[in-house]
């Protein structure tokens, strides 16, 4: 399989996962031509995409994707509370590439995916779960605090781009006005770097992983900032970077993360 963060954070989202035979994108939350690029940029085009599969409806989670499913005759899967919260802003789709699921889980071609519910204040927000063969990748990020179900979701899987969103302090004395404030703090918020720290903590006992941090603030956090205080948490709790688990940082502008296994 191959992993790559394309883009990850607050101004856009979008994931590339490949087993070789299928690949599709997790969010497409940047306008297309940069989603084009960033593919290009790791050697994938985009006429490839066999499914974009949307996680919630907040635009820099869907901006692309209806550029993308146009251009391309890509599908777009979702949720039916998420198709209904998104459909004015994708723009006309062709009715086949209209994919609601039904289910939790769908197959394209050799790929498995599975959604989970993710805590965030959107109309039905999920994370996903890919898997081929014996090996497995997870992406939750917008999350308000680090559900049981999001953790049994994703434990058990080689790969897992985590959110990182915040440190608590500069969030606190940032100027996001108030109410933006306490609705990032609140449990349909985003997990701060701390509360990352943790939730890696909780699922890194049985097996080693890697762990990508990303959905980093622009405003509200640093990359060195993120990855120290989750290395700090993670010491404290008896974990050793590169001997435990990997850590990366997921990059906001370009690709990064770059994994095949």
């Amino acid at each position: 399989m191959i992993f790559c963060s394309l883009y990850s954070g607050s101004s856009g989202n979008s994931i590339f996962v490949s087993s070789g035979h299928s690949n599709i994108l997790i969010d497409a939350g940047l306008p297309g031509k940069r989603i084009e690029k960033a593919l290009s940029d790791i050697n994938k085009d985009a006429s490839s995409i066999d499914g974009i599969f949307i996680t919630h409806e907040h635009t820099d989670h869907i901006k692309g994707a209806g550029v993308l499913s146009r251009k391309y005759n890509i599908p777009i899967y979702a949720n039916a509370e998420t198709w209904n919260s998104m459909y004015n802003s994708v723009g006309k789709i062709n009715e086949s590439n209209i994919r609601v699921m039904d289910s939790n889980s769908v197959n394209i071609k050799d790929l498995h995916i599975t959604n989970f519910k993710i805590p965030h204040d959107a109309a039905d927000p999920c994370g996903y779960s890919i898997s081929q063969g014996d090996k497995r990748v997870s992406v939750a990020t917008d999350l308000g605090y680090f559900s049981d179900e999001v953790k049994d979701s994703i434990k058990d899987s080689d790969i897992i781009l985590l959110e990182s969103n915040h440190d608590t302090e500069m969030l606190k004395f940032g100027p996001y006005p108030y109410p933006l404030k306490r609705r990032i703090l609140s449990n349909v918020g985003h997990l701060s770097n701390d509360a990352c720290g943790k939730a890696i903590s909780e699922i890194v006992k049985d097996s080693h992983k890697t762990i990508i941090l990303g959905h980093l603030s622009k405003t509200n956090n640093y990359p060195d900032l993120a990855y120290a205080t989750v290395a700090n948490v993670l010491n404290d709790c008896g974990y050793k970077i590169n001997k435990d688990l990997n850590l990366y940082l997921a990059k906001r502008d370009m690709p990064s993360g770059y994994i095949e296994f």
